[in-house]
């Protein structure tokens, strides 16, 4: 008898955890309690590192008891466009301390033009544009004397050295947001202004007391849009916009080189793993006295193309191509430190064709480059 009493205690005991678990599936996400956390929501988390740290917290609940787990951040259901029009679709966003623009949970993308409310780090901060990067580089062959077809714009000879050091910086801030899609409670558009510099540094170079051979500065003004739309294979694109770009290298006759150039631009990704951007431009007509560089497009073309995969939490991999005559860039980039929290990059690249530096336009150039980059601070 006392073992029938057991028995039937022990199966309503079994169907009351089952129905208590059930319930705790079906229930909506609380944004108070970390015992309602449960692995459905960690798996409908979009970022990797977001959603194992997710995991990682309910797995703590499982072993501890519930005085000791950490204090989890509020969830909210973030609607995103749907696959099918009739279904919609539920992103579950963690909300976290970390600024908006640096919250892993949004995409790469996301967070780089700042396309959601949520992944806003609001205007008037500096965040990094392209790597801040220093290097070794190491060329095919010497330079060339700097040619173009503008008259009085054919340098001298110069005993320069196949290799030099690279550094590259460059920085933007958002002047404004919500331009176009006002008080939209997630779109959010920016306007932006960047500056970028490069510069090949022939420090070994005693002979010519370490000059630097060349410097190219460019201002550029950027607005962005945010889309979200669902294109075939998983891909969705998630910005146009377009820009105004002047590039020169401050030099002097014989070595002036310059253009400006209006683009269109857009993105689009893959989950975490891939991303692929480009612009076409329209380079602005110049008086032929004042054009440094009448024949660039021919050798640098109207558009490129940037990639890069994610490959793991350590290594990316990207590629850039652009138009004319032609060149490529191949590029992987290794974290050092924390994946999560550092920005700093081992940086090795493979640049082969025209447009090395802006004074070596026209001039086709194999090199290869080693160095340290600090990447989307």
């Amino acid at each position: 008898m006392n073992q029938r009493i057991l028995f039937f205690t022990a199966l309503f005991a079994g169907i009351g955890a089952n129905a208590v678990q059930a319930q705790a599936v079906d229930k909506p996400p609380s944004p108070l309690a970390e015992s309602e956390l449960t692995w459905q929501q960690c798996q409908r988390l979009a970022g990797n590192d977001a959603r194992l740290a997710c995991f990682d917290r309910w797995a703590q609940q499982q072993t501890l008891p519930a005085a000791a787990v950490p204090p989890a951040p509020p969830v909210l259901a973030e609607t995103q466009p749907p696959v099918d029009a009739t279904v919609p679709a539920t992103r579950v966003i963690t909300l976290t301390t970390e600024d908006g623009c640096r919250d892993r949970q949004y995409s790469p993308l996301s967070r780089f033009w700042e396309l959601e409310t949520g992944s806003s780090c609001g205007t008037l901060g500096f965040r990094g544009y392209r790597p801040l990067s220093v290097g070794l580089g190491v060329a095919a062959r010497e330079p060339e004397v700097a040619t173009s077809p503008a008259p009085n714009h054919t340098g001298v000879d110069r005993p320069y050295q196949a290799q030099d050091m690279r550094i590259g910086l460059s920085v933007r801030t958002k002047l404004a947001q919500g331009l176009l899609t006002g008080d939209d409670p997630v779109k959010k558009d920016g306007l932006w202004f960047a500056y970028s510099q490069a510069s090949t540094w022939q420090v070994f170079n005693e002979d010519l007391s370490r000059p630097f051979r060349t410097t190219d500065h460019e201002p550029e003004m950027i607005y962005s849009y945010p889309t979200d739309y669902q294109l075939p294979g998983g891909w969705r694109l998630r910005y146009t916009g377009l820009g105004l770009v002047h590039q020169s290298n401050g030099q002097d006759l014989p070595y002036s080189r310059s253009w400006n150039r209006v683009y269109l631009m857009g993105g689009i990704e893959l989950g975490d793993k891939f991303v692929i951007t480009g612009r076409v431009w329209k380079r602005i007509s110049e008086n032929a006295a004042n054009d440094d560089n009448p024949d660039i497009t021919k050798y640098l073309g109207n558009a490129d193309v940037r990639a890069a995969w994610q490959v793991d939490r350590l290594n990316q991999l990207g590629v850039m191509v652009h138009g004319g005559k032609g060149a490529i860039r191949l590029e992987w980039l290794k974290v050092i430190g924390d994946p999560v929290k550092s920005n700093l990059r081992f940086q090795t690249q493979l640049f082969y064709g025209y447009g090395d530096t802006l004074v070596d336009y026209n001039r086709k150039r194999t090199v290869f480059t080693v160095g340290l980059a600090l990447v989307d601070f």
